[in-house]
């Protein structure tokens, strides 16, 4: 047995063995994958949670727990299984949260509950008491898909992902509102300036869910956004970064509203809700080649292909 422990490995003696990579480095190695830097590379990986009981919740009294009608479970279930197929049929990875049993009856929409940076994921904190919770189960899943995670939100932080979009590969824009407040907003500003990222912060109308419904961006020169609610700095700062900026003909109905709440699944290429051919005929001209599918009934939830969709990878700016 050793008695002088001085010089050995464990020490810092001869055999000791520095770690000097960076953390960015190890993913893909040591921590899986799980990056972004934009919002229209090419669409690598997806998190999605199919419907269970919990959507039965919404029978009784649906704007108690923010849906907008009763909602059929296995019309939904359907669809949702067959827009898994469709992001399969892409070439996407589509991993499945898998939450114990009984989950909240909106945990579905899997965008609101995380964010990925170019380093790993920041797990949201929804601002609804209907949808406290949720989180847990997305970052027990990332832990056992060894996908880093940067920040949990702590104290009175409340935060949605769906609030926060990446402009460039160093610069997120996020919007606040009554889903994300000032609290998160530091600290996930904190976070980004860690890795060497810029949050750029902007205020949402009133009477608006999340950002993701006034700001798609579908290359990188290109973005979509809702006229006369997108806040002006957000325009303006993408016209400055050498983006064209096109807003639809929207009304203020559902119709426009499930338009914009879109995938995309590389350039000038979304996933997008079926049924719509002005919001489809819109985007074509504009030379984007549309996938459909179907979520008539998944959208009496209040939300659609893009609330539905957490986005865990893409390709990197520097081809990863």
């Amino acid at each position: 047995m050793t008695t002088n422990t001085f010089g050995t490995s464990a020490y810092g003696g001869e055999n000791w063995s520095q770690r000097t990579k960076p953390h960015r480095a190890e993913i893909g190695s040591i921590w899986r994958g799980g990056q972004i830097d934009s919002e229209w590379r090419h669409l690598k990986s997806v998190l999605l949670h199919c419907p269970g009981d919990e959507l039965l919740a919404a029978h009784d009294d649906p704007d108690s727990i923010q849906m907008l009608e009763a909602v059929d479970l296995p019309k939904a279930r359907e669809e949702h299984q067959s827009m898994a197929a469709l992001y399969t049929s892409f070439g996407v990875e589509v991993i499945e949260v898998m939450p114990d049993q009984p989950c909240l009856p909106n945990q579905m929409f899997i965008a609101d509950l995380l964010v990925m940076t170019p380093e790993g994921a920041i797990v949201a904190r929804p601002a609804s008491t209907v949808r406290a919770g949720e989180e847990r189960w997305v970052a027990r899943q990332l832990a056992q898909l060894g996908i880093p995670i940067l920040r949990t939100l702590t104290g009175q932080a409340t935060f949605e992902g769906a609030d926060l979009m990446w402009i460039d590969e160093t610069t997120a824009m996020i919007g606040r509102g009554h889903r994300t407040n000032d609290v998160a907003i530091r600290q996930i500003s904190s976070t980004l300036n860690e890795i060497g990222c810029e949050l750029i912060t902007v205020d949402m109308p009133f009477g608006t869910m999340h950002f993701m419904g006034m700001l798609r961006i579908v290359d990188k020169d290109l973005a979509i956004c809702w006229p006369r609610r997108t806040p002006h700095a957000t325009v303006r700062i993408l016209q400055e970064r050498g983006y064209q900026v096109h807003f639809p003909p929207f009304e203020d109905d559902q119709a426009s509203y499930r338009g914009i709440n879109f995938v995309t699944l590389g350039p000038r290429r979304i996933l997008m809700v079926s049924g719509l051919p002005k919001a489809q005929s819109f985007f074509e001209n504009l030379g984007i080649e549309c996938h459909l599918a179907a979520t008539d009934e998944l959208s009496k939830a209040a939300g659609n292909v893009g609330c539905l969709t957490g986005v865990l990878s893409r390709e990197m700016a520097d081809g990863v």
